[in-house]
């Protein structure tokens, strides 16, 4: 299998990335078609605080090119009101919004990031990924980035392993996960140092990604910020890996 990368940043809609990125007199509507000629993929947050509107997504399918992948933030009312509790009913839902991108092929990862204050619950976890089926075929394949040190355990790991769940390895400047893959086919990271990455770090990346798109699709996010570091790691990254 030809080892398939797809990177981008968590978000597009940014006009400070004219013209770093954007060229000069890119309109704002015309930003995901371009992005999507430069980038193999886009993290969508906007999902995380507001539900997608009638249309809205297959708009934003209608100006990606063949074998762009769109990920999307699980909503806040799930990772972050209540907490994973109670949740089925609403992953359901949004996991029907997401079907058209499943429908055209450009369905990526669903992202359950969880709150910074969020500590260790396996009770809980394993209850929420037994309840919500992830099991099912026709269910997107999913990451969770746990933003508390008291996850970072074996048994966390052994959770994720067993309902086929891929751990987000993040990296900012405060806290790092560990490098541990418990998805079958699926690896994700979001690379989230501010000031971006310089090019012998690219390099590095590279070199460690293509190793693991040996056997399984890589999802490589780079933080946004109001210049276009992230947007231009991102192309750099895909030059490195060959695409």
């Amino acid at each position: 299998m030809a080892p398939r990368f797809f990177i981008g940043t968590s978000g597009w809609a940014y006009t400070s990335w004219k013209p770093g990125f954007y060229p000069d007199g890119t309109s704002a509507k015309r930003f995901l078609g371009f992005y999507s000629s430069k980038l193999t993929s886009v993290e969508v947050n906007y999902t995380f605080g507001s539900v997608l509107k009638p249309g809205q997504l297959q708009g934003w399918l209608d100006q990606t090119g063949p074998g762009f992948r769109f990920t999307f933030k699980a909503p806040q009312r799930i990772t972050h009101f209540s907490r994973l509790r109670d949740s089925h009913a609403a992953v359901a839902e949004f996991f029907d919004s997401l079907k058209p991108a499943v429908a055209a092929g450009k369905m990526g990862l669903v992202l359950f990031q969880l709150p910074p204050n969020f500590k260790a619950d396996h009770a809980r976890l394993d209850g929420f990924l037994k309840a919500t089926a992830f099991k099912r075929k026709s269910a997107p394949a999913i990451a969770f980035e746990f933003r508390h040190e008291s996850w970072f355990s074996e048994e966390t790991y052994a959770l994720l392993r067993k309902r086929n769940a891929a751990l987000c390895v993040a990296e900012t400047d405060e806290l790092t996960t560990p490098e541990m893959h418990t998805a079958r086919g699926v690896a994700c990271f979001r690379l989230r140092r501010a000031g971006g990455y310089k090019p012998r770090v690219i390099a590095a990346f590279a070199t460690r990604f293509q190793t693991l798109a040996a056997d399984r699709d890589v999802y490589v996010y780079f933080r946004h910020e109001d210049e276009p570091t992230g947007a231009l790691n991102a192309a750099a990254l895909l030059r490195k890996v060959g695409r």
